[in-house]
């Protein structure tokens, strides 16, 4: 969906197709069928914004046939649906049973890495709207740092650096731009906004830039403002931002807290835990701000973390339980997880105040990203229940963003829509 900020700028809301599993052409668009359209029409709006994840098959697919890319924007356009981002992040098989750290390779050591990201620029750059000229693609940030040297972070560079002569050619072949952003993460190389600056400094901002997971942010304490201006200091843009977040926990040592902790350990992804620091707010808000230099503000707070949650709870990597935890693991917007625990949400509204500022927008990319509905303790029963939830975080997001001050636009351009018929 489309909303105008108070500047004049254009800001786009959609919500990331990762949550679905689906990686052939006929399966991304039957699950938007079943998903997406209900969501459009729960939200009354007459375009719904997705943030398309294409795994690398169906992406090298999508690029190498131009045909087949028209193709799925005409089925994109039928449905009442358009897209200005893209989730680069997972290669491929997401919704195994197992995924864990598997979602971090190939790393930006690969050329596999750089051809993927490739083929979804391209890709983007013939599905945006005809009004729209700028897209944004996703991506991890570097790889896991477990056993990470310079001689990776040289190789990654020397990917990223023939990456920014494809999307050159790209944007002088079809006059649109589609920058790639790095998603810091905790347990990769980039898990933080110092981290961001020291490896992302000197990235051309034409090409490159940062995506902003706002569950990643909470995980690691970090203030939203604090990170911004420390990104807008290093000339560091915010492409997009994931609008997210994460599982708080204040009172470790309180058995009830535990056992809740305990429903969210599942086998499918990685849920990276974190202690507060010292200087850390005591509750799941963010901690106030400390006073900046003249430098801009101090490094961001480091954090003892453990790689999954069962290791934060015992063993010899257990977390020091007096202080409180965030833990990574995504949390529907719109609802709070059942007492003692909490979501990170006050990290959230922050954040969306100091993205959406009263000037200008830091982005103009959102995209809520809760793709951990199938492993909740109390996932959804099926598909309505899903694209129920997915409609309750985007109409809690609208309402946030409605509040900052940013207002309905006109109608985006007429799509070939209702009723849907399917282009073959």
């Amino acid at each position: 969906m489309r909303l105008r900020h108070p500047g004049g700028d254009l800001v786009h809301l959609g919500y990331c197709t990762n949550v679905h599993p689906a990686e052939d052409l006929d399966g991304i668009l039957a699950q938007l069928d079943t998903y997406a359209l209900p969501v459009r029409a729960r939200l009354a709006e007459p375009v719904l914004g997705i943030g398309l994840w294409l795994a690398h098959q169906v992406a090298a697919a999508l690029a190498g046939d131009a045909g087949l890319t028209r193709r799925l924007r005409a089925e994109l356009g039928a449905r009442g649906l358009e897209v200005v981002t893209l989730n680069g992040f997972p290669y491929g098989g997401f919704h195994r049973p197992v995924v864990k750290h598997a979602v971090y390779r190939p790393d930006w050591t690969s050329p596999d890495r750089r051809r993927y990201t490739a083929h979804l620029a391209r890709v983007l750059a013939g599905l945006l709207p005809d009004d729209v000229t700028e897209g944004s693609v996703s991506t991890l940030p570097f790889g896991w740092a477990a056993d990470w040297s310079p001689h990776h972070t040289d190789r990654a560079r020397e990917q990223i650096r023939l990456l920014g002569d494809e999307l050159g050619a790209i944007r002088g072949r079809t006059g649109r731009t589609v920058r790639v952003a790095f998603e810091p993460e905790p347990g990769c190389l980039v898990e933080t906004s110092t981290d961001a600056v020291r490896h992302l400094t000197g990235l051309d901002p034409r090409h490159f830039g940062l995506c902003l997971d706002v569950c990643h942010l909470a995980v690691a304490f970090e203030t939203p403002a604090e990170a911004l201006d420390r990104l807008a200091r290093a000339d560091i843009p915010v492409v997009k931002a994931q609008i997210s977040c994460a599982l708080h926990a204040e009172d470790p040592t309180d058995p009830a807290t535990r056992a809740a902790l305990t429903a969210f350990d599942e086998p499918r992804f990685l849920h990276q835990t974190r202690a507060a620091p010292p200087t850390a707010g005591t509750d799941h808000a963010p901690p106030a701000p400390p006073t900046a230099g003249a430098d801009g503000p101090p490094p961001a707070p480091a954090t003892a973390g453990t790689d999954d949650l069962p290791q934060a709870l015992t063993g010899p990597t257990a977390l020091d339980p007096t202080r409180p935890w965030r833990t990574h693991f995504h949390i529907p917007l719109h609802t709070d997880p059942a007492p003692p625990l909490a979501s990170t949400r006050p990290v959230l509204r922050a954040a969306l105040a100091a993205l959406l500022r009263a000037d200008t927008p830091v982005t103009r990319h959102l995209e809520t990203e809760t793709y951990t509905w199938s492993v909740l303790p109390r996932p959804p029963s099926d598909s309505t229940g899903l694209a129920d939830g997915i409609a309750a975080e985007l109409a809690w997001t609208r309402n946030e963003l409605l509040a900052l001050g940013l207002t309905a636009p006109a109608p985006a351009p007429a799509h070939p829509s209702a009723p849907h018929r399917s282009v073959r």
